[in-house]
């Protein structure tokens, strides 16, 4: 198989000659590409070597395309107008506007989407990469600006902002059981992986949870609250999550007392030097918006 690499000539050369081109003179190009005249001259003439054709005649003070560079030209500025629409497309147009953000799934299904409109009517020009891995986030951060992240305490940086401390109990649909909700003859979900569990509640709010209780095990709290909207069974929430669906009496509790949740959702902000109008903007406006819900 041909190696593709060695065919292409270096991006720099190409845009001495596109720059060059555009001008018909080495000293416009230089200025427009901040490089020097003898520079460009170089990787012109560094391209004509690797193309074995000269593509442009030198005259003084002016240049003028030879047949074979009038032909090159039109697909090279093809290329680069395509790298230019997809980079955009991509990184979303004007720079510092992009926000790329890890976030646990659940804050981002029931906390965030939720609210995102009111995001958008303050800053429009904002665009946003949501990443949302379910295990091991801290092996995929490295590629956002900012974080928010599900976790004790003793587990995450000590440059997180932890967001409000959250109390977990049952909730389910409000027809579950016909209303008369029974929990020895319920069905159950758990999220896997955390303390907030049904037998710590039980433990928390002294009820006999029984040792032969089967509880169905999910990796993420959208599967399980998900479940308790569509009428499934009850599952363990915690406030973050379940409040809007508590108030919109999509959910209700089933039963009272609640018990203090030992993980927390924390913010790993962007280090200073990497902070920019998006992620100032975003900021701002989750820290208004955590007050605001709790």
């Amino acid at each position: 198989m041909t190696d593709l690499p060695s065919q292409l000539p270096p991006l720099t050369w190409l845009r001495a000659f596109e720059e060059s081109a555009r001008h018909l003179n080495f000293t416009r190009a230089a200025a427009e590409l901040n490089l020097t005249q003898s520079a460009v001259s170089q990787h012109v003439r560094s391209l004509e070597s690797f193309l074995g054709r000269d593509l442009f005649v030198r005259k003084t003070r002016v240049l003028e395309l030879t047949e074979d560079g009038a032909n090159y030209l039109p697909s090279i500025r093809e290329a680069f107008a395509l790298i230019a629409t997809s980079t955009k497309a991509f990184t979303g147009g004007a720079q510092g506007h992009v926000l790329s953000i890890q976030c646990n799934m659940a804050f981002s299904v029931f906390w965030l989407a939720p609210r995102l409109h009111r995001l958008y009517e303050r800053h429009p020009w904002l665009v946003l990469n949501i990443v949302t891995p379910i295990w091991d986030p801290a092996r995929h951060a490295a590629h956002a600006a900012l974080e928010i992240r599900f976790g004790r305490s003793e587990e995450i940086s000590g440059t997180a902002e932890r967001l409000p401390i959250d109390n977990f109990y049952p909730v389910c649909a409000p027809g579950y059981q016909n209303g008369d909700f029974d929990l020895a003859t319920a069905t159950l979900f758990d999220c896997a992986g955390t303390t907030g569990t049904w037998e710590a509640w039980c433990a928390a709010t002294r009820r006999d949870f029984g040792n032969a209780r089967k509880i169905n095990l999910v990796s993420t709290y959208v599967i399980a609250i998900t479940a308790a909207l569509n009428g499934a069974g009850i599952t363990m929430a915690h406030d973050t999550l379940v409040r809007d669906l508590l108030e919109t009496g999509q959910l209700v509790r089933p039963f009272a007392g609640v018990a203090p949740l030992s993980e927390a959702y924390f913010l790993l902000p962007p280090s200073p030097h990497a902070k920019t109008p998006a992620s100032e903007a975003f900021l701002a406006w989750l820290g208004e918006e955590v007050a605001a819900s709790h």
